[in-house]
């Protein structure tokens, strides 16, 4: 080995960016994808976007964004609990801070591990509301979207196309690992 050769192995600056890989683009754009089945519905329901919300029944004039849902569209064995929750202000506070804070974690990539722990949750929680699914015995679209939120996180997707791998530097998260 020459010795220009060595010299250079020698002083090469050590690799500390990750590789940008075809499934790190593919985990990225579905934790986008992901945030933004969060933070649509908290921006209709906040301002009646008129998509599934009138202007009438925006949230910021007074309408209830948990009165539809949970007092209309519940079945199976708990929507006697999800009916008496409609409607109520901690409900609703509780829902629409969920679903922005789930929705932007996700979008831009940071608190991962918490995000898609409250993601996931809250997943489960309208899967319960609907019990039995419509379309199957077991399985709907809450459940996978759980799945989906546990596979982000596992997968470090908030490093692309996201801020997480500065988020993770942070001194509060590298001692507080959930907020990862």
């Amino acid at each position: 080995m020459s010795t220009t050769l060595a010299a250079s192995r020698t002083h090469a600056a050590p690799v500390t960016a990750e590789r940008t890989t075809p499934l790190s683009l593919v985990l990225g754009v579905t934790r986008l994808a992901m945030g933004w089945v969060f933070l649509w519905p908290f921006l209709d329901k906040a301002f009646g976007l008129g998509h599934e919300t009138a202007s009438a029944d925006a949230w910021i004039n007074g309408g209830s964004p948990t009165a539809g849902f949970l007092g209309n569209a519940t079945s199976g064995p708990f929507s006697g609990m999800y009916e008496s929750f409609a409607g109520h202000a901690w409900a609703d506070w509780l829902f629409m801070l969920g679903l922005l804070g789930i929705g932007s974690a996700l979008i831009l990539g940071v608190a991962m591990r918490a995000a898609a722990a409250a993601g996931a949750l809250l997943m489960v929680l309208m899967w319960t509301a609907v019990l039995p699914p419509e379309n199957n015995p077991f399985l709907d679209d809450h459940l996978i979207y759980a799945l989906v939120l546990a596979v982000l996180a596992l997968g470090n997707s908030g490093r692309t196309l996201g801020l997480g791998a500065m988020w993770e530097k942070l001194p509060v998260v590298q001692s507080n690992p959930v907020l990862r």
